[in-house]
């Protein structure tokens, strides 16, 4: 879950730093006016505002995956308990090392927007690979416990047939006791009789 956020949260940063490279190519118009520019400028502003958002919201439990410092993860991959998923944590915090564009980025002339793009294009490289790491370890994950899984269900399998076959021989150990039994007591009954008809013999 923490993994699935990160993603989303990347995904909907990767948006809107294509956003704003659109507003940075418009304002980098050497034909647009002071105030046109300026405007532009706002919507800029707004769309570094809901980068800060995304970074900052995009956590679960406690554990954020993309922010400064993000929270690096590990997964249990087998039964013994030692071998290990990493999942490294993506920094996708404004002015960090996949997005370059700095959060007090702002352009009032055309040649400002323009350098501007060129940052915001490196941005968007970044935080595309970025992205795709972390959707990797997600399927990664998703392997991991499909596996688990299925190894869980085998040894519940091969538990059962065990106990199974431990009802079986000791179901006919059961019964090789019970006809013995049977047929001591029809022997004794044998014997018995036998001296009552001996005895029989006498009296006559």
């Amino acid at each position: 879950s923490v993994l699935d956020v990160a993603v989303t949260a990347g995904q909907t940063i990767s948006d809107l730093l294509n956003q704003m490279k659109a507003k940075a190519l418009e304002a980098s118009d050497t034909s647009l006016s002071t105030t046109d520019r300026a405007a532009i400028n706002s919507d800029f502003q707004s769309l570094i505002g809901q980068i800060k958002n995304a970074v900052s919201n995009a956590s679960f439990d406690g554990a954020n995956m993309i922010q400064t410092g993000g929270t690096t993860l590990y997964a249990l991959s087998g039964p013994s308990g030692t071998n290990k998923l990493t999942l490294a944590a993506q920094s996708l915090a404004l002015g960090g090392a996949n997005l370059t564009v700095a959060a007090t980025a702002s352009f009032t002339t055309a040649t400002q927007a323009s350098t501007l793009l060129t940052t915001i294009n490196t941005s968007i490289t970044n935080v595309n690979a970025a992205v795709a790491k972390l959707g990797t370890e997600a399927n990664a994950v998703t392997t991991n416990l499909t596996f688990v899984s299925s190894l869980s269900n085998t040894l519940t399998s091969g538990v059962g047939n065990l106990v199974d076959a431990d009802v079986a021989a000791e179901s006919a150990t059961l019964q090789a006791l019970q006809t013995k039994q049977q047929l001591g007591i029809q022997a004794l009954s044998i014997a018995n009789s036998s001296s009552s008809n001996l005895l029989s013999l006498f009296r006559g």
